[in-house]
């Protein structure tokens, strides 16, 4: 496909992205979980992210939206799940560091498990501005690290995995190749920074 010496392209920056924001994301999930236990431990405790009435961490983690998985009357917070997926994803970028040349299946699905991974970190985002009236600053890092790492591994996808095969392929050879992503993940991320300050600029601060 033409990616050699096309730094961008390659794995050792894709992958070292993927990494740092899957960590990132890592890192946040744990901080998510200790503010889950210390809600479960006493209900009136004040996080040291509730700022304001909309700004607060502890408005979001009470909300239904928080644990909505419920399985025999057992409820599993969203943040414990952060953990395993985002372990997955670390390992995914460990892999892509070290050369290896990964399995066409086993990329699509970690591709597949990224994207749900988003799909649902968009959700209680809307959920968070439209519906709980509260964002967590734990949650909006969670949701913008989230979207990096599934930025950097669809490029690695194409131009490391060599995913999908025939015409797609090369539409999506067309859309890397000359760095067309970088523009449309910047308009991406601003669309995101945007919809946060047009609901709750003024209430922010």
């Amino acid at each position: 496909m033409g990616w050699k010496g096309r730094w961008r392209q390659g794995p050792a920056w894709l992958y070292s992205v993927m990494l740092a924001s899957s960590l990132l994301a890592e890192v946040v999930s744990f901080a998510l979980s200790s503010d889950t236990l210390k809600i479960a431990a006493n209900p009136a405790v004040e996080l040291g992210c509730d700022i304001n009435a909309v700004v607060s961490c502890s408005t979001v983690a009470k909300s239904w939206q928080a644990d909505f998985l419920n399985f025999g009357g057992f409820k599993i917070p969203n943040c414990f799940l952060g953990i395993c997926f985002e372990a997955v994803f670390v390992t995914v970028a460990v892999l892509g560091l070290a050369g290896a040349k990964l399995p066409k299946w086993f990329s699509f699905c970690s591709w597949a498990g990224n994207l749900s991974a988003l799909a649902f970190t968009y959700w209680l985002f809307s959920q968070e501005l439209y519906s709980i009236n509260a964002v967590c600053p734990w949650c909006l890092t969670l949701m913008f690290s989230t979207t990096v790492q599934f930025m950097a591994q669809s490029h690695a996808a194409v131009t490391v995995q060599d995913l999908p095969k025939g015409r797609l392929q090369k539409a999506l050879a067309s859309y890397y190749r000359p760095s067309l992503d970088l523009f449309v993940d910047a308009a991406w991320i601003l669309v995101l920074l945007l919809l946060i300050f047009v609901r709750d600029g003024s209430r922010l601060f």
